[in-house]
């Protein structure tokens, strides 16, 4: 799957999941625009794909909110002339009780992980639209679907509203040649979820109900999504696939 001189937008590509995403389009020969909201995160992922022979460039850009990312993709076409593809990545979860989930969480959560990607969605496909050709994908959840978890209702409403964001973006978009889907991942040894990893008799739960008996690698999300950005899913679109060991089959 060569991606040579497509330009690919990757959000909260400062870490896990969006480090490798980043990186594997590198590698494919794309040029990669990374984003994060720090910079402390996102030099490494830049130091990574450069040292690797790759073309990249930072962003760093709250994408919760739409005129920082309208300008951050105005700085894009300047300097790259086109985005080709668009992987909204970015994403927060607060662990707390419905009952005692503070109200600033809950916003913040939910301007992440669905306003987030509505602006970037909405800024970016105006450009594709242009182009008559583009790819969007979606890093969702499992949390999404059909598994809820607990003490995270904040993230899991998130979750299904951007499935459900990714189905109506590819219904109308498809006019415009460009293709929406979605990764939903389940737990994937990254930063997000070192901690819980830390509870061993957590782990052993997770593993029960996941057939494969083990857990994901952020290579198992970057596979995927450079598959569906790549000509090979070119019929395929509104989809949200799940990537967790086979723990929900549906």
């Amino acid at each position: 799957m060569s991606f040579k001189g497509k330009v690919v937008l990757v959000t909260g590509a400062g870490r896990g999941i969006g480090r490798e995403i980043a990186a594997s389009f590198g590698t494919q020969g794309a040029w990669v625009a990374a984003n994060d909201i720090t910079p402390v995160n996102l030099d490494r992922t830049v130091q990574q794909i450069s040292d690797a022979g790759g073309v990249v460039k930072d962003y760093v850009t709250d994408i919760s909110k739409k005129m920082p990312v309208q300008a951050m993709v105005a700085q894009i076409l300047d300097e790259w002339e086109r985005i080709d593809i668009l992987v909204n990545n970015a994403g927060v979860e607060p662990h707390a009780p419905l009952l005692d989930l503070d109200a600033w969480d809950w916003q913040r959560t939910i301007d992440v992980n669905l306003s987030g990607p509505f602006y970037t969605t909405q800024t970016v496909g105006r450009i594709m639209r242009g182009q008559e050709q583009g790819v969007i994908v979606n890093i969702a959840s499992i949390a999404g679907r059909a598994h809820g978890l607990k003490d995270r209702s904040a993230y899991v409403a998130s979750k299904m509203g951007l499935i459900g964001l990714t189905r109506e973006s590819a219904r109308e978009l498809a006019a415009h040649n460009i293709r929406v889907n979605a990764v939903c991942p389940g737990v994937i040894e990254t930063e997000m979820t070192a901690e819980l990893r830390h509870n061993e008799s957590m782990v052993a739960k997770w593993l029960e109900d996941i057939p494969q008996s083990r857990l994901g690698q952020p290579q198992d999300i970057a596979g995927l999504v450079l598959f569906l950005c790549s000509d090979a899913a070119r019929y395929i679109t509104g989809q949200a696939i799940n990537v967790d060991g086979g723990k929900v089959m549906n």
